[in-house]
């Protein structure tokens, strides 16, 4: 059996992370099978699409570097194309096909016709939730006669109420989860679904049934939040003498207090942490292991080895936590990790003008050991701009005086020019020099260093005075040192 696994998103927005959760353990099971893995969109709910979500949706995974086999995908100029050879990949390509089956399923009774209206629908559930009642569909429409659903449809003006109904059998609905074992429904609880809408669009139910069946989709994995849909594609699987692919139904991802991840409780799609500065490495990597960790002494994984180390019945049964600190911490440890080319070309984004400017350029890299994401760096490179005014009195240490303040300063002004390159070419070869300095004069560290890194700052609060001296250079540096022994 050839793996193909199918992520099928509806163009509806961003894409949020749990979606891509599921892409990559689609992803690792196709890859390491040696299987396909496909994109497919599922657009029948007209109303909800958002115009460009797909071009999106397509980006998005050109940017985490996520390639798919079959499905649409993004041409050069920006349009959507589709390659693999069970096309078309967009189900509202796709009326035809979905058409032949609803057909079939009204011929062998296993669907019926329904003229109910949206009014005469409310009021059966409002009677049914009075009654204290599940509110489902109560079949009324199954009770007409074969003349009579002829007769109405003959009479069918364009709006009129009309839609297919499942016609849910009597018994069990039973399958075999990858994640969560054996799970079994009752049909009785299972409400007769609607399967093509009024617009003749099929809904999901239908639609996705079809297209994993066509596509010889074998493993489908989803969101818990899809368990629920899983006895009417089971009975539809049945009805349509269709096999069963595998189903894989993955736990939600949650917040810190274990609710359920939303926008209304922070970032919940992609596309913001790639804005906020995360690279996409550190999401995949994040994003991979919530709630499944191949090795207990491993916290951080590359592609080829998740791809390696999957397995499906590893996946924690309960929520994931998102745990942003974490996220912080790897994307720390993946800036830290990159060629300086290569850093600078990805901090370009959110600060164009420093990347393109010699002291600024050093400062980006210098900042690269505190920041834990990208869009941090506009506020961290303030301080390297232009000297702010200050107050002289910030220059003085908690344990010295302002003459001694100034006395120290006077003694840098000689000291920075004489400074040789090798010196002046990392803040670790200037903090080596600095302190052969103290140590050669006999006078405490925070005596010199302190004044030294508000001269140059102009803050209280700032980097090392050895970062600052070696972003600025020494004639900058020797320019603010004479400011601050004026205030003095």
């Amino acid at each position: 059996m050839t793996v193909r696994t199918r992520i099928a998103p509806s163009p509806t927005g961003f894409m949020h992370i749990g979606t891509l959760r599921t892409v990559l353990y689609d992803y690792f099971l196709a890859r390491q099978n040696g299987g396909q893995f496909i994109v497919r969109i599922e657009d029948t709910d007209q109303e909800r699409e958002v115009e460009g979500a797909v071009e999106g949706l397509l980006k998005t995974l050109q940017s985490l570097g996520i390639e798919h086999d079959e499905g649409p995908y993004l041409l050069p100029d920006g349009g959507v194309g589709e390659k693999g050879p069970y096309g078309p990949y967009t189900q509202t390509k796709r009326l035809d096909i979905y058409k032949k089956y609803a057909d079939q399923l009204l011929e062998a009774g296993h669907a019926y016709h329904c003229f109910c209206t949206r009014e005469t629908l409310d009021e059966m559930r409002a009677a049914q939730t009075a009654a204290k009642q599940t509110p489902k569909y109560d079949r009324r429409c199954l009770k007409l006669s074969k003349e009579e659903v002829e007769t109405r449809l003959a009479a069918l003006q364009p709006g009129d109420a009309h839609v297919v109904r499942l016609h849910v059998p009597v018994g069990e609905s039973v399958f075999e989860d990858a994640i969560r074992g054996r799970i079994s429904f009752n049909n009785a609880d299972v409400d007769d679904q609607v399967l093509v809408k009024t617009n003749g669009i099929p809904t999901y139910h239908l639609a996705v049934v079809i297209d994993d069946y066509l596509m010889k989709i074998t493993h489908v994995l989803r969101g818990e939040e899809w368990l629920s849909s899983t006895p009417k594609q089971i009975i539809l699987h049945d009805m349509l003498g269709f096999p069963m692919p595998i189903y894989a139904h993955v736990p939600l991802l949650l917040n810190a207090d274990r609710t359920k991840l939303s926008k209304r409780k922070g970032d919940v799609a992609v596309e913001q942490f790639l804005a906020k500065g995360y690279l996409p490495e550190t999401i995949l990597a994040f994003i991979a292991t919530l709630g499944f960790n191949p090795k207990a002494d491993q916290e951080i994984y590359t592609m080829a080895e998740m791809t390696e180390l999957f397995d499906l019945s590893r996946i924690n049964k309960s929520g994931a936590i998102m745990n942003l600190e974490k996220f912080d911490w790897m994307n720390k440890h993946f800036l830290k990790e990159m060629a300086p080319e290569a850093y600078l070309e990805a901090a370009r984004r959110f600060v164009p003008e420093a990347i393109d400017h010699p002291v600024m350029r050093k400062a980006v890299l210098v900042e690269r050991a505190r920041i834990s994401r990208l869009d941090e760096l506009p506020t961290a490179l303030l301080g390297y701009g232009d000297l702010p005014e200050y107050d002289g009195a910030i220059l003085v240490w908690k344990k010295s005086d302002a003459a001694d303040a100034k006395a120290q300063l006077e003694k840098l002004v000689e000291l920075v020019p004489a400074l040789s390159a090798a010196d002046l070419a990392a803040p670790e070869a200037l903090e080596l020099k600095m302190k052969e300095y103290t140590a050669s004069i006999g006078v405490s560290a925070g005596n010199v260093f302190w004044p030294l890194r508000v001269a140059l700052s102009g803050r209280a609060q700032s980097p090392s005075p050895f970062e600052y001296l070696y972003v600025l250079g020494a004639e900058e540096a020797v320019k603010r040192l004479r400011v601050a022994i004026a205030k003095l």
